[in-house]
Formats: structure tokens, sequence, C-alpha cells
């Protein structure tokens, strides 16, 4: 009964909230279930989905969650919310400045999401990688004819392999879009993920606190 009080009082605060004249742009989210590393949201007035911590639903990421709290990430921003409790976050307008926040997983490694030419695909960063460096399956997921590139051959913990320099034409990750980033294909299925290197960071701001780093887009 509890959750389903709660989830009434939800939708119908979505409701005014939207009543109220909230932008189309905005997200609304709402918690109507916490569980141990779950939380149950409705998010734009939606139906109840319920996500682990990792996943990503409409654009809201849950981070972390008890039987007292959800930490989600919406547009950028983490909230905190407790059962029953809702936000409303603005939308990036168009000229802000593009962002992403990325958390270190238990290893200190920053392991996200991103889109390749739009076909989605899971990478590390990695600042001592001059460019971003993808495996060939994984090119071939994204439609890269990595083939008519300009092969050379690099050296790697397994020996030295052939690769091929590339441009990808959109790298997404969060609400960042870059065009035209220099990347190198390696034969085989070396690197296992995505490895997001400088050619992409150089034109991304990066701040840390804790295990959050902020990437905010250059140009």
């Amino acid at each position: 009964m509890k959750l389903k009080d709660s989830l009434c009082k939800a939708v119908v605060l979505a409701a005014g909230l939207l009543a109220a004249g909230a932008s189309v742009a905005d997200t609304q989210v709402n918690i109507v279930g916490l569980f141990s590393n779950k939380a149950v949201l409705i998010i734009n007035g939606g139906k109840p989905k319920t996500l682990s911590v990792g996943q990503t639903s409409d654009g809201v990421k849950l981070i972390a969650a008890d039987s007292q709290a959800a930490t989600l990430q919406v547009e950028g921003s983490t909230k905190r919310l407790g059962m029953g409790q809702a936000a409303s976050v603005a939308g990036k307008s168009s000229n802000a400045s593009a962002s992403a926040v990325l958390y270190a997983n238990p290893q200190g490694h920053f392991v996200s999401d991103c889109q390749i030419n739009g076909a989605s695909l899971k990478f590390i960063l990695d600042t001592g990688a001059t460019s971003v460096a993808l495996n060939s399956g994984d090119a071939k997921f994204a439609n890269i004819d990595y083939k008519r590139g300009e092969p050379m051959q690099v050296s790697t913990a397994n020996g030295v392999v052939t690769a091929y320099r590339v441009t990808i034409g959109t790298l997404k990750i969060g609400s960042i879009t870059l065009n035209q980033v220099e990347a190198s294909v390696l034969e085989g299925g070396s690197p296992p993920l995505v490895l997001l290197g400088m050619s992409a960071l150089n034109r991304l701001d990066m701040k840390r606190e804790d295990i959050a780093l902020t990437l905010t887009k250059k140009y």
C-alpha cells in the first residue's frame, strides 16, 4: 500500500509540474520505489521503470540507491531523492556548454557509454592514448570502413599489430557531441573497450571531484 500511495502522489506531482508550465525540455523524475542498488522511477510522467545502479533510461542514470534514497544523474546534475520525492531539472539551452559526468569504478577507471556514428559502445578514459582507439569489430559495428584508412604499425601488450588511422564522423558522450575525431582502429579484439584518448580529450575540459569527473566541451 505504501508503494501504491507513493506512486499515486508522484503521478499527481508530475501532472502538477507539467500544468505549471515546466519547459518541455525539462526532465521530471519521481521516486516511487527504493531498494538496495535499485530504484523505481517515473520519468516525465511515463510508466514506472525499475533501474539498477549504472543503468540509464531517458537520460536519467541511477548512480546509487538504498532503502532511504537514490542518487541520480539528470541533465549533467546529480540529485539525491528520497521516497516520494521529485525533481525537475532544466534541459541544457542551445548556448550552454555540453557536459557529461563520469564516475570512477572500484578500480579507479572511468568507464561509460558512448555513441560512435550512432552505434552504442563502451569506452574507458585513457589520457595515455594519443587518439581514440577501437578494435576492428567495434569499428565495423560503428560503420567505419577502416581498411580505407592509413595503415600503420603500433606496439601493444600483445606485440606489434596493424592499425588504421581514421576519422570518426560523430562521437557522443552524454550531451557532448564531437565531430571529425581522429582515431585508430586495431585489427583483432584489442582494445576490448574504446579508448577515449587525447584526440577527443583535448577538446574537453576535465574537472574531478572525488569519484566524479565532469567533461565539458571546449569546441
